[in-house]
């Protein structure tokens, strides 16, 4: 069952058009509390409300802060949003959209008969701190491109609730975003995943696509129980709607687990059992021990036989986004103490960005790996 609790207002910490941040007593004790302005009457100082601490009982990471639901002193609720398309359906928290392809959108005639995105790369990524680095290296290896990101539903479902976003849009290494499934919040709103990368390409007019899950990945330890197996059907619908689909590893030699150490077995299981077409997997440089263990891995898994293995060095793509303002961290992680988890990212975006130049996703630093 949920947490809940009833506090006061204290202090508004942060105060943005889609979050709010505050600081809630809660039985003489301050908690941070977050809320959206779009579901939730305006917060003032003083104003009593009701909070889901369910992240904060749990003690997540991402997630665990406490998030208010309602407003007990303030009646004045949010204006209603256009569109009646409706994500988070049959929840107390359910709200309309417009989304991209509904009938009442001003959009529906220019995408209501599309079905291709016409060999646009997409780069998926199984984590959504890897989407920096993918965009920075699309800008890298060509500044002109425009970059679409599209957010699924595996994880966090607002927008607003990413500050890498946020970072990126404002640095103009995301040009557009797109929501898709539940997730809510983007530029764009759209049904599925296929509709959003459709959406992003004709109606955000983007060279390249980068698609994830929100903050807020889940594991399990299990062989299958994990949200980055999305990966494999998120390339494979690239692939159907005959975009040039590029599959992004997550990496690492400083991870403590045996399952995530190299190239986690998110994305091994994703690349052999979940994804059923040939698609691009962007190699990073390394070198010594670290390349030849990647190289096993690929070799073991069968996933050098089965997909096309491009080689690139991700070191101009990390450059570019420390350059851009954006923080590179992930699971309590930077850049320093986890080098190899972001190159093998910028070498996804290098080799994305290299794509939009008409190049088969091969750029002046990569190379196929035979």
């Amino acid at each position: 069952m949920a947490g809940w609790s009833r506090g006061v207002v204290s202090e508004l910490l942060e105060q943005r058009p889609d979050l709010i941040v505050a600081d809630v007593v809660v039985d003489g004790q301050g908690l941070k509390a977050v809320a959206f302005p779009d579901m939730v009457a305006a917060l003032r100082v003083g104003d009593e409300v009701v909070l889901n601490t369910t992240g904060v009982d749990l003690s997540l990471g991402t997630g665990g802060d406490a998030f208010v639901l309602w407003n007990l002193t303030n009646s004045e609720l949010p204006q209603r949003r256009a569109g009646h398309i409706v994500k988070l359906r049959y929840t107390p928290w359910q709200t309309e959209v417009l989304a991209a392809e509904a009938p009442e959108s001003p959009s529906y005639a220019q995408v209501k008969d599309v079905t291709s995105i016409d060999g646009t790369p997409v780069v998926v990524c199984g984590v959504h701190s890897h989407l920096g680095p993918v965009a920075a290296g699309i800008k890298e290896a060509n500044p002109a491109a425009r970059v679409g990101y599209l957010m699924t539903d595996g994880a966090a479902l607002p927008l607003a609730w990413s500050n890498l976003v946020r970072a990126l849009k404002q640095s103009g290494l995301v040009d557009v975003t797109c929501t898709s499934g539940h997730a809510f919040g983007g530029d764009l709103e759209a049904v599925n995943h296929f509709s959003g990368m459709t959406a992003l390409k004709t109606i955000g007019e983007v060279d390249a696509i980068v698609v994830s899950m929100g903050p807020g990945v889940v594991g399990t330890g299990t062989s299958l129980g994990f949200t980055a197996m999305e990966q494999g059907p998120l390339l494979d619908s690239a692939g159907a709607l005959g975009g040039r689909p590029i599959a992004c590893l997550r990496v690492s030699f400083v991870d403590e687990r045996e399952r995530h150490y190299g190239i986690s077995h998110h994305c091994l299981t994703a690349l052999t059992i979940a994804a059923q077409r040939r698609c691009t997997v962007a190699v990073p440089e390394l070198q010594g021990d670290q390349a030849q263990v990647i190289a096993s891995q690929l070799d073991e898994s069968g996933i050098a036989e089965r997909h096309l293995l491009v080689l690139a060095d991700g070191v101009e793509a990390i450059a570019r986004a420390v350059d851009a303002g954006v923080k590179l961290r992930s699971m309590g992680r930077t850049l320093e103490d986890n080098p190899e988890y972001f190159l093998a990212a910028g070498a996804a975006g290098a080799i994305g960005g290299s794509a939009t130049l008409g190049s088969a996703g091969i750029g002046p630093r990569a190379e196929e790996r035979t």
